[in-house]
């Protein structure tokens, strides 16, 4: 089988990358025909436009999947001009909606602006004119059908999972049982500060904590959209037990996450995408044998365990969060446990080759269909 990534997208976005890797890890030849992300589409197709033609004539001739990553809605036209003349199929990964992602969780415009109604136009057009459709929860699948009227036999489930060249069996084989005694407690977020991600909450749990125990320290790593508000939270409650760094590169980041973390935190967001998605870092997390808390959702009970493999606290209660972390703290077998769990379980479903191996066998039951182009 050959599966061509095709659009404007980022191929160091840990999705793709791990699609990308776990797909050649299970025999299928991968190529890509990509721009950079950023361009207007106007520009960005005439671009993959002539990437296209420019391809090598055996490639070009061969049967393939277009695999349009996240975030590219409006590069899937394209994709399904280029699948017709060609008798290939297009599969969208889209990760999620614009108009949910946009309207719903960032909050720019009202839902029932002409900008809302654009977005759902948009992913209406890009998820309709797809062969299938991938969704990395059941919550998210549930989503489209609903809001899009989308068949459910066109959309298939393949959670996001983790990158092992990054977050790898060398950084977390031997931080299992936590840091060194007497290392400080040190609970961490990281990412890029969304709305789904509940920040503020995780702020007001910190302020919680610090009364009960001054020993626990909080750690943010990342930006974005609502870093300034959390930071001048920080600030106007004088947390002294918490720190915020910037950007760190994956490798970085997985290093410091496996150096220095006792406790990561996952999303705790009051939108209604925090509801349907498990992001990365809860995998990461796992992958290097660290106990994840993160609120209690349909998405992340798809996947994991209260008290087994993570440990969930209540939505929208910075005071259930607070609990949980000194209950962590002051149980080191629970913690320990919860960390070998989770740990053992993203090892054996959620590396990329175990991924590839799902996602392969999806495209050859869509190349093997009679619908289609």
């Amino acid at each position: 089988m050959d599966v061509i990534f095709f659009g404007g997208y980022d191929p160091e976005y840990p999705r793709n990358a791990v699609l990308r890797r776990g797909l050649e890890l299970n025999g299928v030849r991968v190529s890509e025909c990509r721009v950079l992300p950023g361009r207007r589409f106007w520009l960005r197709h005439p671009a993959l436009l002539r990437r296209w033609l420019r391809r090598p004539k055996a490639q070009s001739s061969s049967p393939a999947i277009l695999f349009v990553p996240e975030f590219a809605q409006k590069d899937v036209p394209l994709a399904r001009l280029l699948a017709r003349l060609t008798s290939r199929r297009v599969v969208f990964d889209p990760l999620a909606s614009r108009y949910e992602t946009k309207i719903l969780d960032w909050q720019r415009k009202p839902e029932g602006s002409p900008s809302a109604w654009w977005n759902r136009v948009i992913d209406r057009r890009a998820f309709r004119s797809s062969d299938l459709l991938i969704a990395d929860t059941q919550a998210h699948k549930e989503y489209y059908c609903r809001e899009f009227g989308l068949d459910p036999s066109k959309i298939a489930v393949l959670p996001v999972g983790f990158d092992d060249r990054v977050f790898s069996k060398s950084l977390g084989k031997d931080l299992l049982a936590g840091q060194a005694a007497g290392a400080p407690f040190l609970v961490l977020f990281f990412g890029s500060f969304l709305p789904l991600h509940g920040v503020a909450d995780i702020i007001e749990a910190a302020r919680l904590v610090s009364e009960a125990d001054r020993s626990v320290g909080f750690r943010f790593i990342g930006s974005g959209q609502t870093l300034d508000c959390v930071k001048a939270r920080a600030a106007e409650l004088g947390l002294a037990n918490a720190d915020f760094e910037g950007w760190l590169c994956q490798s970085d980041l997985a290093e410091k996450v496996a150096r220095t973390a006792d406790v990561c935190l996952g999303i705790f967001g009051r939108t209604e995408k925090a509801e349907r998605v498990v992001p990365h870092k809860v995998f990461q997390a796992m992958a290097l044998g660290k106990p994840v808390i993160t609120a209690r959702t349909p998405a992340i009970e798809e996947f994991f365990t209260d008290r087994e493999n993570i440990l969930l606290c209540r939505k929208k209660d910075p005071r259930s969060l607070a609990e949980a972390i000194l209950e962590l703290k002051s149980d080191p077998a629970l913690r320990e446990r919860i960390a070998h769990k989770g740990y053992e379980m993203v090892w054996q479903k959620y590396h990329p080759a175990a991924l590839g191996a799902v996602l392969r066998d999806i495209l050859e039951k869509t190349t093997n269909s009679d619908s289609g182009a």
